[in-house]
């Protein structure tokens, strides 16, 4: 039996059906970016800003978690099982949005899609590293990205636009029946595994005695002591962390400003739109250049995006901080995978990217829940003002920690 061959061209046709596969991903969480504060506010009475945010820190908390029972599950038992599973707990997601009675509910169905996130996405991550070898490893993560970004701007604008014609619930949530369906047939019916490649990959690299520590040496290594992995893992966690807040006080310091629901739609959209769209230039573009510097402009152009909508009072400033956003994640976010993957061994990598999602996604939960509080406290502007100056001094952090990882940079 031949060896299996690494790289984007060699396995083309199985990377080309994950991209199409965490589309559907990236389409299942989009679908209540736009809406669900508004469901919140209009339909179910939520008044208390952290109360609103609490939906952001469940899905936050569950995807986290999982995340890094993903990592090791891949590692112990194969990629494919684990996506099979991640769409199997989602199917009765969509429902429960577009029927929960109260905000428990809600709260219930953003756990669950967490978890659903937290097997698929990490797991098509995985695999698409396992296939395309070190050689693409940026580009790849720009690919995957892309597809499950602007799949999320698409349902964004898509579930807004329904929203603005025939209200709230329930038809908005039936596109995410389609999403689950197709996404589970697609992975149940032409997936394959892939941790054939990431064996054949190990086969290829120098051996030593660092190559298999143990889970909780990974975790150690990922979050803390080494230099490279760490400052990758705190940049993730307060990516997310503006991210969640973004989610939830951008509709409503739009909605403030007098837009309404189909400008609300097309504003949530146009940042993943932006972040997607040009994360297929920015991976590959950290395979010439090396990760380091476009982690720390990255999360630069973010806070620089995240003063401007917080400054802002109109739809075009709005869009400019929106396109601003957008671009400085792009910067980092396959990055930070791709960096992930130059220093973990092929033989603990799905572990260690466990290990830097679960933090990254914790940022979800750890923004919602201080975020919120501020802004009952002192008001959104206020709120958004720390998470502006968090993620500047996070991008400090990476300049001063990191060292370059890409070993051709």
């Amino acid at each position: 039996m031949s060896p299996l061959k690494l790289g984007l061209r060699e396995n083309l046709p199985q990377f080309a059906l994950l991209v199409v596969v965490n589309a559907f991903v990236g389409a299942l969480i989009g679908m209540e970016r736009s809406i669900l504060p508004a469901i919140a506010e209009e339909e179910l009475g939520l008044g208390a800003k952290v109360g609103l945010l609490s939906f952001i820190g469940v899905f936050g908390v569950s995807k986290a978690l999982t995340n890094y029972v993903a990592g090791r599950l891949a590692d112990a038992w194969g990629r494919r099982p684990v996506l099979i599973a991640g769409w199997l707990v989602a199917l009765p997601v969509p429902p429960l949005l577009m029927w929960a009675p109260s905000w428990g509910w809600i709260l219930a169905a953003n756990a669950l899609l967490g978890v659903s996130q937290g097997l698929t996405w990490s797991t098509t991550i995985t695999m698409k590293v396992d296939l395309a070898g070190p050689r693409d490893r940026g580009l790849a993560m720009g690919l995957n990205e892309l597809a499950g970004y602007l799949a999320v701007a698409a349902s964004a604008l898509a579930t807004g636009a329904i929203a603005a014609r025939v209200g709230l619930r329930p038809e908005p949530f039936f596109l995410g029946v389609i999403y689950v369906v197709v996404g589970l047939g697609l992975s149940v019916a032409f997936v394959r595994e892939t941790r054939g490649h990431a064996q054949q990959e190990a086969s290829l690299v120098a051996a030593g005695p660092q190559d298999a520590p143990s889970a909780k040496e990974v975790f150690w290594r990922t979050t803390l002591t080494d230099r490279q992995l760490s400052a990758v893992t705190q940049a993730g966690m307060v990516n997310n962390l503006n991210d969640g807040a973004a989610w939830g006080l951008f509709p409503l310091i739009f909605a403030a400003a007098g837009l309404g629901l189909g400008e609300i739609g097309l504003l949530a959209a146009l940042y993943p739109a932006v972040w997607g769209a040009t994360q297929l230039f920015t991976g590959a573009l950290s395979d010439r250049l090396g990760r380091k510097g476009l982690i720390v402009g990255g999360m630069w152009v973010q806070a620089l995006g995240l003063a401007l909508v917080v400054t802002g009072a109109s739809f075009p400033r709005f869009a400019l901080g929106q396109i601003l956003l957008g671009l400085g994640t792009a910067m980092v976010y396959p990055t930070f995978l791709a960096a992930i993957g130059d220093v973990a061994h092929p033989s603990w990598r799905a572990s260690a990217m466990g290990v830097f999602r679960l933090w990254r996604d914790l940022g979800y939960a750890i923004g919602a829940l201080s975020v919120g509080l501020l802004a009952d406290a002192l008001g959104i502007s206020a709120a958004l003002w720390a998470v502006v100056g968090l993620t500047a001094g996070s991008g400090a952090l990476v300049a001063v920690r990191m060292r370059e990882t890409h070993p051709s940079a």
